[in-house]
């Protein structure tokens, strides 16, 4: 583990009891490595620095650039896929919300990537994304709201959770975006829907333009949809089998085939798209 400019046990203590990451006040990007070098790096640190900027907090990159360079040399980032994770929060700071920190905590960490099976099977959850909320699109600490419909995922046996906005358009997944076929189109949501720009969305936006738009439709069309899929840095492509207890038509379909080749074959040209 990366901290503040040294690498520590990940064993050790990393922030003060005051920092404002225990209300919070941070963001983070979660980033993947493979054979020792992350993926889309650039794109990723540009997300955190819009989600930091909300914040009120600066990303300072060559602090990241020196953490991802003493991290990449380590055994752990040897393993391929593998997560990097680069954390920052508004440091040290007197109690209350309110409180601003003196100087950002830079926390970043290496491990292994759990591989996904072929497809996945989701569950549209029971409480709605606020897409107007001051943390819409942004990819902050406070990841309650994720942790809870995760695990009522897997509670019910599936392995995402899938929110509506507040409108009953399809939004996001608690760590994921989602496609839906639309005839011969594949639609994803727009921004304005309260989703993540995700990473792995974006690229496939840039390079399927003839294939993938973004359209806002209501939560109810992912159960009907002829084939939809999850993107995510994780996940890359990766097929809906069901929907709770509906099973989609196929999975994956002639365009999920489509997107997913490719995604393989640009991904392999470019370590940093």
């Amino acid at each position: 583990m990366w901290v503040d400019g040294r690498l520590v046990d990940p064993s050790r203590p990393a922030l003060r009891p005051d920092d404002h990451a225990l209300v919070g006040d941070g963001a983070f990007e979660a980033i993947k490595v493979l054979d020792g070098r992350p993926f889309a790096l650039s794109r990723h640190l540009a997300r955190l620095r819009h989600s930091l900027s909300a914040l009120g907090i600066e990303l300072e990159l060559d602090r990241a650039h020196a953490a991802v360079a003493a991290l990449m040399a380590t055994p752990p980032a040897r393993v391929s896929p593998a997560w990097l994770r680069i954390t920052v929060t508004g440091g040290s700071a007197p109690m209350g919300t309110a409180g601003i920190g003196t100087q950002p905590t830079m926390v970043a960490t290496v491990a292994p990537m759990a591989p996904w099976p072929p497809t996945t099977r989701v569950v549209i959850a029971p409480w709605t994304r606020n897409e107007h909320a001051p943390t819409a699109g942004l990819k902050t600490i406070s990841y309650a709201d994720n942790v809870i419909a995760n695990r009522h995922a897997h509670r019910v046996g599936a392995d995402e959770a899938i929110f509506a906005n507040t409108k009953g358009q399809l939004c996001e997944g608690t760590g994921s975006n989602v496609v839906v076929a639309d005839g011969d189109a594949l639609v994803t949501p727009t921004l304005a829907a309260g989703c993540l720009a995700g990473v792995t969305r974006e690229l496939l936006l840039e390079w399927l333009p003839d294939l993938l738009i973004e359209h806002d439709v209501p939560v109810d069309r992912l159960e009907t949809a002829s084939e939809a899929f999850l993107t995510s840095t994780s996940r890359n492509v990766h097929p809906i089998a069901c929907v709770g207890d509906s099973p989609l038509a196929s999975a994956p379909g002639p365009l999920t085939r489509r997107a997913l080749a490719v995604w393989e074959r640009n991904a392999a040209r470019d370590i940093d798209p």
